[in-house]
């Protein structure tokens, strides 16, 4: 599975909405996000876990 970024464009109550580099749109459960991230926020998706980048 090839690493994935992402950037967090609205959180809304328990669930982060982001966009991928390539315009892939997904929502994800806040609690399976890393502590710190909020709008904004780039993540990066690899070997089924998050990783915060900026």
């Amino acid at each position: 599975m090839e690493p994935v970024k992402y950037t967090v464009h609205s959180i809304n109550g328990d669930y982060a909405y982001m966009t991928s580099e390539s315009g892939v749109e997904n929502q994800v459960a806040m609690f399976l996000l890393p502590q710190g991230t909020d709008i904004g926020s780039r993540l990066l998706w690899e070997n089924f876990s998050w990783t915060l980048l900026d």
